[in-house]
């Protein structure tokens, strides 16, 4: 499995949502070809990631691979992220706890 990811740490923490800092609004595709994390930055100004996962969206296996990358994209431990809302859509808050 190869993973490419187009951030790094410093520039996916900055990016957090200013009212709510440990905040992180994403948008998840799965059974990607490889995964990556895209930003995409909204005419509002809002921030939006699209992580795109290998993994099949059953069983909770998407989630899991989409915290998975989170914290090693943002050099954290994944007990430190947590899906806030979008436990089954593709749309998710996550919460960081730092």
């Amino acid at each position: 499995m190869s993973t490419s990811v187009k951030l790094g740490a410093a520039q996916a923490l900055l990016d957090l949502d200013q009212k709510q800092p440990n905040l992180l609004h994403i948008k998840v595709t799965p059974n990607a070809k490889s995964e990556r994390i895209k930003k995409e930055v909204g005419e509002d100004g809002s921030v939006i990631y699209k992580i795109y996962i290998t993994a099949t969206p059953e069983d909770g296996k998407a989630n899991a691979a989409v915290i998975k990358l989170l914290a090693k994209t943002m050099g954290i431990a994944k007990s430190k992220l947590a899906i806030m809302h979008g436990h089954k859509t593709r749309e998710k808050t996550i919460k960081i706890n730092i």
